[in-house]
């Protein structure tokens, strides 16, 4: 009997040989469309993001040109995110995002943090309002806009039940009049278009909490601080001020008949079946995920190459055990998060519930690996490593807020801890 190599049993499981009836064999190859995507998107990060990644650091300001070249070629835009959403596997996001983050995740962030606005009304939004919205959160391709997700406030980051901006409804104008301040938020204030999270029942905690679109230049939504920060400093970070800030009726995601529904059934002591600001982070966790293996893959490499190429004692460093084994680890660790990743996309894009966590689990272990990862790239470098001449310095500040944003390192391992054991751990 001739014997059958790992690449014909995938190649048959894409191709879908077996028998009507039987079950689609087991494959983790990527199709030519997807192989495809990944090649393009790496050309536009090694050839346009890479180049521009230390200037933009260095500036701490939006990258303007390198969004709009991402926007010529339909790397950022609403056509583009739909493409990739489109694959049934769900592995068109995080695929995108991984090969994005690998170019610098600083610009990467100011390219991509649209997206978790546009998440936001995907998720929560009637059928008109995503048509209406999520077209303006990019604007067009001569003239480029970002959008902003705002649910942290100065004292409610992960304890989301403090959130204390609130929204009232005026029942006279049909307009909500919102008020608060929101911290810490990607595109705050620049954004033309803000996705905000308030409370419109403050008795309900975060069973109590809506999402509302802020049209471009309402009166009561303003720009308070620029955030300073340690990473990813290419994507713009500030506060966000709501004064008296009304918006149309219509701005509420999902409607007020669908809210009202809602709260009444916490009010009756049923589940609320969602909650506005936790629904956009499940659904982005795993994409989160794949932002970070794109920067520890970026480290890996480049620590990979440095060390085949950097001699010491009269051999390269790599031909040391402890060089060697540093570098196996890290792909190691690194293929190992991208597979939790991976899985968590296709539960989510064929809507299996995650019944452990999935989601989580993917984004823990790839914010962690992340911030392992080019730490261990900067100890292969030794004091090169240190040194702002190369690149994984960058890379080990940007990596360490995935330890931290869209839900810390330790509400992930409560988030699971939860899932597997069915009880209220605190």
């Amino acid at each position: 009997m001739e014997a059958t190599t790992a690449e014909q049993v995938a190649a048959e499981a894409t191709n879908g040989s077996q028998s009507e009836g039987e079950p689609l064999g087991f494959s983790l190859a990527l199709t030519q469309e997807q192989k495809d995507i990944q090649e393009w998107v790496h050309g536009f990060a090694e050839g346009v993001m890479r180049p521009a990644a230390a200037e933009w650091d260095e500036r701490e300001e939006t990258p303007w040109p390198v969004i709009q070249e991402a926007a010529k070629i339909g790397l950022y835009g609403f056509e583009g995110l739909a493409q990739f959403y489109a694959d049934e596997t769900g592995l068109g996001l995080p695929l995108v995002n991984e090969e994005v983050f690998w170019g610098d995740a600083g610009i990467g962030m100011a390219i991509m943090g649209t997206g978790l606005a546009v998440a936001s009304i995907f998720g929560q939004g009637t059928g008109e309002q995503i048509g209406e919205w999520i077209p303006q959160c990019f604007g067009s391709e001569s003239d480029p806009a970002v959008a902003a997700f705002c649910a942290s406030e100065p004292d409610a980051g992960s304890d989301v039940s403090a959130l204390r901006t609130t929204a009232k409804y005026d029942e006279a104008s049909d307009e909500w009049v919102i008020n608060g301040q929101k911290a810490w938020a990607t595109n705050g204030g620049i954004a033309k278009v803000h996705v905000i999270i308030a409370s419109v029942d403050r008795e309900l905690g975060s069973r109590g909490h809506a999402a509302f679109v802020i049209p471009p230049g309402t009166k009561g939504c303003e720009q308070g601080a620029k955030v300073k920060k340690h990473g990813l400093r290419a994507s713009h970070t500030a506060d966000v001020h709501l004064d008296d800030c009304r918006v149309p009726g219509s701005c509420l995601l999902g409607g007020k008949e669908k809210l009202d529904e809602r709260l009444a059934r916490v009010r009756e002591g049923k589940s609320s079946r969602s909650q506005a600001a936790m629904q956009t982070f499940e659904a982005s966790r795993p994409t989160v995920g794949a932002q970070a293996i794109g920067i520890a893959r970026a480290a890996y490499e480049y620590a990979l190459d440095y060390a085949k190429e950097r001699k010491q004692f009269g051999r390269p460093i790599i031909e040391n055990q402890a060089i060697a084994f540093t570098l196996a680890d890290m792909k190691l660790e690194i293929d190992a998060a991208r597979l939790l990743v991976w899985r968590a996309s296709w539960m989510g894009r064929n809507q299996h519930t995650f019944t452990n966590a999935e989601g989580s689990m993917s984004k823990l272990k790839a914010g962690e690996v992340a911030v392992w990862a080019t730490e261990r790239a900067i100890q292969v470098l030794g004091g090169n490593g240190y040194t702002r001449e190369y690149p994984v310095e960058r890379m080990h500040r940007d990596a360490k807020i995935y330890t931290i944003f869209e839900g810390t390192s330790e509400i992930q391992r409560l988030v699971i801890a939860r899932a597997i054991s069915g009880m209220k751990i605190r």
